[in-house]
């Protein structure tokens, strides 16, 4: 696929092209393309099965508007006659540990994948402000369930960037969320688009400016490169021959054995209420803050009264819960059998105007097992919180379904 045709694409996408994206997109090297493994299983399934399910998943760099959609397209005119599946699972603000526990829901339950996209290396340095641990442990849970799933599924991980990732790798650095994914990927063989690096070289050598590409969320011109990268990498793997589906190689060592590798959701109406909690849509037209129209119709356990207390009960070696916190977002206590307490703001920086999706987790490394978890409402709440609130979309938990 040519440069002027992603152009084009990125052209279509801005409807009308201003004279910044007049020119071509530069030359893109190949230092940063990286193939594990073999992608020759989605294009058997899309040259000779004629069907193919192809899934994204990340933040918003994934949901919006950007290459997700372009390389749909670049797929479709590849494979003219073959029919496509697509699954968006790209959810604003969230990161990698969110990702492991809804994978199950947004991209398994709708069948295997064959071709799998995977994006979230800023979420998880802007938003989650992850260690390399749960950096490991996320993304190692999306790459094992996916291949547990569908053994002859195809993964790429694309690395996209911020400022300060990107001053990073211009000081010849790498930001920790890369440098944890990158060793997912070296472990399972996953082939990775490293466009936060090609976007550094470019920069350094002034063939593009930052505002040029576009920013955190990149404009039409930056993810017309990224998907050019994605095209590059497709083609070099795709000169294999590809006469049948072959398993990818099996790893029966887990990089962290406390990865989310069972992550799942379950829902919160399975909880036991002692006092305070409801299970309902909540009063969004009352709250302050900014909605998200995607959580504004579906029912949370939620509650407002300090002293409100739930217990759940959960099979497995990690819990938490997948919320929206918002400006009125409080402080849990959190309790796991008989183990001391522990308390946890639910305020995120984001809250302040924003009811603001985030998972926030409760035990991990527990032994494998039959636990109970307790959650109470403190009286007391961050310094730029309104409130004592906990709204709980669903319990995430990594054991047995």
């Amino acid at each position: 696929m040519n440069r002027t045709w992603l152009l084009t694409l990125a052209v279509i996408f801005v409807g009308n092209a201003s004279a910044c994206w007049a020119a071509e997109i530069p030359k893109i090297s190949d230092r940063h393309v990286f193939l594990r493994g073999t992608l020759t299983n989605s294009l058997y399934q899309f040259r000779e099965k004629k069907t193919g399910h192809v899934a994204f998943i990340g933040g918003s760099i994934t949901q919006m508007n950007g290459y997700r959609p372009m390389v749909a397209s670049l797929l479709q005119k590849r494979f003219p006659e073959t029919t496509f599946t697509f699954t968006a699972a790209g959810i604003s603000s969230t990161c990698s540990t969110t990702g492991a526990f809804r994978l199950a829901t947004d991209v398994l339950a709708k069948g295997p994948v064959d071709l799998f996209f995977i994006e979230f290396a800023v979420n998880d340095d802007q938003d989650a402000g992850h260690s390399s641990q749960e950096c490991v442990r996320g993304m190692e849970g999306i790459v094992r369930q996916v291949r547990e799933h569908n053994p002859t599924a195809d993964m790429v991980i694309t690395h996209f960037v911020n400022p300060g990732m990107l001053k990073q790798l211009q000081e010849g650095k790498t930001p920790l969320t890369m440098a944890a994914h990158d060793r997912v990927a070296n472990h399972y063989q996953v082939s990775t688009i490293h466009l936060a690096k090609e976007i550094a070289h470019l920069t350094l050598a002034r063939a593009i400016s930052w505002e040029q590409y576009g920013g955190t969320h990149p404009k039409p011109f930056g993810n017309a490169i990224g998907t050019a990268m994605i095209d590059q990498l497709l083609e070099k793997a795709w000169l294999a021959p590809a006469t049948k589906k072959q398993p990818h190689a099996t790893v029966q060592t887990l990089l962290d054995s406390h990865s989310y590798s069972q992550g799942h959701f379950r829902r919160p109406d399975q909880a036991t209420i002692r006092s305070g909690w409801k299970w309902e849509v909540p009063r969004w037209q009352e709250l302050p803050g900014s909605k998200r129209s995607q959580f504004t119709m579906i029912p949370m356990l939620q509650t407002t009264t300090p002293g409100s207390e739930l217990v759940f009960k959960f099979q497995g070696n990690a819990v938490g819960a997948y919320i929206v916190a918002g400006p009125d977002a409080g402080i849990v206590e959190s309790r796991i059998d008989n183990q001391p307490p522990q308390t946890i703001d639910l305020f995120h920086r984001h809250s302040r105007g924003l009811h603001y999706p985030r998972t926030v987790m409760f035990g991990q490394g527990l032994k494998a097992g039959l636990h109970t978890l307790t959650l109470k409402m403190t009286a007391d709440k961050n310094a730029g919180s309104s409130g004592n609130a906990m709204r709980i979309m669903q319990f995430t938990v990594n054991g047995p379904r």
